[in-house]
């Protein structure tokens, strides 16, 4: 199955501010200018990131897989971003199965910003079963 087709949209990583250096004085720095990209699948709805805005194609495209919502990046026919209104139109081959259901519950994240990722995603977690880890002294201690 043939890979997705991408747009190329190009958005500023920085703008330029006005800031006082320690004299008082006003300078003109750049600064990262994070925006928000609104993602429609098939149409719908379904999270607004906050990106730089380097290669915004390729973050839906790694969100989707992430959060389970394709298992191949094959599922997806294409990515139209454009900045001019902030949105991302994901087109998939044949829809999401149970897309409202496995959106419905978020489970809130922490970190310098809060993130969000979509509750089935955290129920497969519980299922893990890890190996036993065995640690010799030395290892511990070298």
């Amino acid at each position: 199955m043939p890979l997705p087709f991408l747009t190329s949209a190009i958005a500023p990583l920085t703008q330029v501010v006005a800031a006082l250096n320690e004299h008082g004085e006003t300078l003109s720095v750049s600064i990262p200018a994070e925006r928000a990209l609104t993602v429609y699948v098939d149409k719908r709805e379904l999270v607004t990131l906050m990106t730089l805005g380097a290669h915004p194609e390729l973050l839906v495209l790694g969100f989707l897989r992430n959060q389970q919502l394709v298992q191949s990046v094959t599922e997806v026919e294409s990515i139209t971003v454009d900045w001019e209104v902030g949105a991302a139109a994901v087109k998939t081959r044949a829809g999401i199965a149970d897309i409202e259901a496995r959106t419905a519950k978020r489970v809130v994240t922490t970190g310098c910003g809060q993130g969000s990722v979509f509750g089935d995603l955290m129920a497969e977690v519980d299922s893990l079963v890890l190996p036993d880890a065995v640690l010799t002294q030395s290892q511990l201690y070298g």
